[in-house]
């Protein structure tokens, strides 16, 4: 059984994206909301992290660290200027879808095995990252015509 790769995605890709959110809120907290706004989002994916660790003990856990891969990629770079805001937020968005398709194919396999404590999460945490997705997508069609048209 592989449920437990999964597990360990979604795991890792929620406590990946909390810290990739707390970087953003930090690096960026001169913007009137991505201080806050990133800081709730990120509370939301470490809750998440806690409520899977018992499922992670029951179908013993297997590791990967693909996620981990993701926030060096993405978060070790040096960006600075308007642009940097901008491009911090597309790495959180895709970021953040990674961890809802994860979710998705996790609540797959969830149903197959008829595990209801297993499909309420998988739900938490695709509405959770639906709604984190949808706020990274509005904030940065905010900022881009500002950031690409008019900084220079």
């Amino acid at each position: 059984m592989h449920i437990g790769t999964y597990i360990e995605l979604v795991q890792k890709g929620q406590q990946d994206s909390a810290e990739a959110f707390l970087l953003v809120s930090a690096k960026h907290a001169a913007e009137p909301d991505i201080k806050e706004m990133c800081k709730l989002l990120a509370s939301w994916s470490q809750l998440l992290v806690e409520k899977i660790k018992p499922f992670a003990e029951k179908y013993s856990e297997e590791k990967d660290n693909e996620p981990d891969r993701l926030l060096k990629d993405f978060f070790e770079q040096n960006r600075k200027g308007a642009l940097a805001l901008l491009r911090d937020l597309h790495d959180l968005w895709l970021m953040a879808n990674e961890a809802n398709v994860s979710a998705i194919i996790l609540r797959q396999a969830a149903q197959g095995l008829r595990d209801k404590e297993l499909m309420q999460l998988c739900d938490e945490l695709e509405k959770k990252s639906e709604r984190q997705i949808s706020w990274l997508l509005t904030r940065m069609k905010s900022a881009a015509p500002q950031v690409l048209i008019a900084a220079a």
